[in-house]
C-alpha cells in the first residue's frame, strides 16, 4: 500500500508501469494485512516459547534438583500411564537439563496427552491433551492449520503475497531523486504523508528480513512445503533416501511417530525391527542408553514401538543444527538401523533447516530472537500505517484504489509476472491471477464495482 512517485508525464510508459505495480501492491496489501498482523503477533510470541514455558508454565516444566539420580525412564513411563488409567505410552521426552521435567506422551480414547513428571520423584506435575498445549496451539494458529486445510492453504497464499509486497514495495519506495520519505519521516502523525513515510521507511528497513520470513515459512505450508519435501527426497537433495535402501520400511513417516521431527526427515519412512526367534524387546531403559551411547544431545525425545515390528526412534531438534539427529533403534537387538544427522542432509534439506532455525529465532540465541521480534513489530507497524494512510487518502464512499495505468499494455508484464510466481508458488500464483482477473474483468466492466473501486 505504498504511495508511488507520480511525477512523470501522465502518458509515459514508466508512469503506467508504476501505477500498475502500485495497484498490485495495494490489492495484495488489502487482502493480506489482517493475516500479516496475525502472523506477526503469534510469531513474536512463539519466538520466546522456551522463555514462556519456563516462566508462565514453570509449574509443569521446572523442577528442583535434589542431588539424587533421576528415576529410570521405564519408571517414569509407568507413572505416566498410571496417571491416566487405560492409556498407552507412545513417547518419552528426556529432561533437557537437571532442572527440567520429563514429558511422557500417552494415548487414551480421546487422543494423545502430555504427562509432565518430576524426574527425581516421579510426581505428576500436570497432564493435558497434547493439542491443547499452549505453544502447540500458538503454532497452529500461526499457520491457520488449527482452522482446517483450506485456511492453511490461505496462509500459504498470504506468505506469497508478502513476497509480492516486499518486491513491489521496494520498487515504489525507490528514491528516484527524492530525499523525503526514503529514510526519514516527514510532517506529523495528523498528516497522511507522515503515515506514508512511516510505511515506506519501515518496509525499506525491514523488507529483506520480511522477505526471508515469508520465504522460510513456506516449507511448513501444506501444499508447497509438502511437495518440496517429496520432490527433494526423490532427487536425493532432502534426506539421503539411500540410507533406507537395504532396510525394511513401514508405511509410516517419521512425523507420525514424532510430530516434532525436523522438516528434512518428517516424511522419511520409519524402518521396521527384525524379530528373532525367542528374542525379547530391550525395553526403554536400554534403548535410552543406546541413544546416549551414540552421542545424542540431552533433551531428546524417544518414540516407543507400537507393535512387534516397531522401532525406538530418538530425535532432537533445537538451536544447534550440528546436534540435529534422528536415530531408529531395533527394539530387539538395540542396534541403530538408521542414524541421520544434519551433516547427512542434502543441500535443500540443509538450507531449509537452517532457514527454519533462523525463522524461529534459534540459530544465534537472543540476538536472533530480537532481530526476528523487531521484524514482526515492523510488519505490524507497516500494516497499521498502510491502513491509516489508505483511510486518509480514499475518497468518501469509495475504496480509493490507485488509478489504472494509462497504457494497458503494462498488464502484459503483470500477467507474465503472475505466471512466473505461479510456477514457483502455485497457490500464490492462482491467488494473484484471481486478483488480476477480478481487477480487469469485474471491476472494469461492472458499473457499481467500477464506482466503488475508483
Amino acid at each position: 500500500m505504498a504511495t508511488a512517485d507520480l511525477s512523470q508525464a501522465p502518458g509515459s510508459s514508466r508512469l503506467s508501469l508504476q501505477r500498475a505495480i502500485w495497484r498490485w501492491h495495494f490489492y495484495a496489501g488489502l487482502l493480506s494485512v489482517p493475516f500479516l498482523i496475525l502472523l506477526a503477533i503469534t510469531g513474536s510470541l512463539y519466538l520466546f516459547k522456551g522463555e514462556i514455558n519456563h516462566t508462565v508454565f514453570a509449574y509443569r516444566t521446572v523442577v528442583t534438583e535434589t542431588g539424587t539420580p533421576a528415576l529410570p525412564p521405564s519408571a517414569l513411563v509407568a507413572k505416566a500411564v498410571a496417571a491416566l488409567p487405560g492409556s498407552t505410552a507412545t513417547s518419552f521426552g528426556e529432561p533437557a537439563s537437571p532442572a527440567a521435567s520429563a514429558v511422557v506422551t500417552v494415548t487414551t480414547g480421546d487422543g494423545p496427552h502430555l504427562v509432565y513428571l518430576n524426574p527425581y520423584t516421579g510426581a505428576v506435575l500436570a497432564t493435558m491433551r497434547s493439542d491443547r498445549e499452549p505453544m502447540y496451539l500458538l503454532k497452529k494458529i500461526h499457520s491457520l492449520e488449527l482452522f482446517g486445510t483450506l485456511a492453511n492453504r490461505l496462509i500459504e497464499a498470504i506468505a506469497g503475497f508478502a513476497l509480492v509486497l516486499v518486491v513491489t514495495g521496494f520498487y515504489l519506495w525507490w528514491p528516484r531523486g527524492r530525499s523525503g520519505g526514503v529514510l526519514t519521516v516527514r510532517a506529523t502523525p495528523g498528516r497522511r504523508i507522515w503515515w506514508r513515510d512511516v510505511h515506506a521507511v519501515t518496509g525499506a528497513l525491514a523488507g529483506l528480513v520480511i522477505f526471508f520470513l515469508a520465504l522460510t515459512g513456506m516449507p511448513w505450508s501444506g501444499f508447497w512445503g509438502a511437495n518440496l519435501s517429496t520432490y527433494s527426497a526423490k532427487l536425493g537433495i532432502g534426506f539421503p533416501a539411500q540410507l533406507w535402501d537395504d532396510v525394511p520400511k513401514s508405511a509410516l513417516p517419521t512425523q507420525a511417530v514424532l510430530p516434532n521431527a525436523g522438516w528434512a526427515v518428517e516424511n522419511a519412512p520409519v524402518p521396521l525391527s527384525a524379530p528373532a526367534a525367542g528374542a525379547a524387546p530391550i525395553g526403554i531403559d536400554r534403548a535410552m542408553a543406546v541413544a546416549h551411547g551414540l552421542g545424542l544431545a540431552p533433551g531428546f525425545e524417544m518414540a516407543l514401538p507400537s507393535d512387534g515390528t516397531g522401532v525406538y526412534t530418538a530425535a532432537i531438534y533445537f538451536g544447534d543444527l550440528s546436534k540435529e539427529r534422528t536415530v531408529h533403534i531395533d527394539q530387539y537387538s538395540g542396534k541403530p538401523i538408521v542414524d541421520l544427522g544434519f551433516k547427512d542432509y542434502g543441500p535443500v534439506g540443509k538450507a531449509i533447516e537452517f532457514g527454519i532455525n533462523v525463522h524461529q529465532g534459534m540459530e544465534w540465541g537472543l540476538a536472533n530472537q530480537l532481530v526476528m521480534l523487531a521484524t514482526c513489530l515492523s510488519i505490524v507497524l507497516a500494516s497499521v500505517s498502510a491502513v491509516v494512510m489508505w483511510w486518509k487518502r480514499r475518497p468518501a464512499g469509495k475504496m480509493g484504489v490507485p488509478p489504472y495505468p494509462a497504457d494497458p499494455g503494462v498488464f502484459r508484464f503483470l500477467w507474465a509476472a503472475a505466471v512466473a510466481v505461479g510456477i514457483v508458488f502455485p497457490i500464490t500464483g492462482l491467488a494473484v491471477l484471481a486478483m488480476l482477473a477480478f481487477d480487469l474483468l469485474a471491476i472494469r466492466t461492472i458499473p457499481p464495482l467500477r464506482r466503488a473501486f475508483a
